[in-house]
């Protein structure tokens, strides 16, 4: 499993233990992610600010299912299990889709999504592997689908920020828990 020990819930700081409790009530249980990142308080109050900020906010022109759809499949890229598998499942619980997320994870190009996702994940994959090669011309068809500038700094901080959790998940071994492979796949009312 993870390289790193996680630390014990009851031992972290107050602030993050509440924080974790308030996942782990919502969720069922607690995300790998919290636990490995808070051995490093500073860095996990940081990396989850940016994350709520990039994430969370209401004011984005991107629905929250596309801002998983982001990084599901710039995480498939970076390969980054822990990610394609935990944000996968976001993915297909805001979209109710039970296969968005393995197809845009495999190749996005064959997904059943819109015009206007594929090009917001046509930007993205620029973002995530040709960085450098980013022009005025590529912002074009971002607009004609009725993105503004302020949707695609979205499109790229988002994909830039889980290129950063891409690395961490990756470096430490950290394994996606076994609730995210099954969540969004069959509807509520039909689980046995």
């Amino acid at each position: 499993m993870n390289r790193y020990p996680a630390p014990e819930i009851k031992d972290l700081p107050e602030d993050i233990r509440t924080k974790i409790l308030e996942v782990q009530d919502k969720a069922g249980f607690v995300p790998n992610v919290f636990l490995t990142l808070a051995r490093r308080p500073a860095e996990w109050r940081a990396f989850f600010a940016y994350h709520d900020a990039l994430m969370l906010r209401e004011d984005s022109g991107l629905t929250k299912g596309e801002r998983e759809m982001i990084v599901t499949t710039t995480s498939a890229a970076n390969h980054c299990l822990y990610c394609v598998v935990a944000h996968g499942a976001i993915l297909r619980i805001y979209e109710k889709k039970p296969l968005v997320a393995d197809q845009v994870a495999t190749n996005y190009r064959k997904a059943d999504i819109s015009p206007r996702q594929r090009a917001m994940l046509d930007f993205a994959m620029k973002v995530c592997l040709h960085s450098h090669e980013i022009e005025d011309t590529d912002f074009a068809p971002l607009h004609e689908h009725g993105f503004n500038d302020e949707d695609i700094w979205d499109i790229a901080a988002i994909t830039a920020f889980f290129g950063l959790s891409n690395r961490i998940a990756s470096f430490s071994n950290m394994m996606p828990n076994p609730e995210f492979y099954v969540m969004g796949r069959i509807p509520k009312d039909k689980k046995a």
